[in-house]
């Protein structure tokens, strides 16, 4: 494996954070991770949250996503 390989490679790894951190900044802007269905339990120092609704939506948008980019 070359420098120009690994070269390639992290370019390519910084995109895809890139975009990652761009969608989770706009995520907590558009108030996506607080939807209705989504589960939080507060009981004095402890909290539970698990994002149901959030997580379904965010797997419905990527199965649609990747059927389209994909699709020969």
């Amino acid at each position: 494996m070359g420098p120009e390989t690994i070269g390639r490679f992290m370019l390519i790894f910084g995109g895809i954070i890139l975009l990652v951190g761009l969608f989770l900044f706009l995520a907590g802007k558009l108030g996506i991770g607080r939807l209705p269905g989504d589960i939080m339990i507060e009981r004095g120092n402890f909290v539970f949250y698990f994002p149901l609704t959030t997580a379904i939506i965010i797997s419905v948008i990527l199965t649609l996503l990747l059927n389209v980019l994909w699709r020969r």
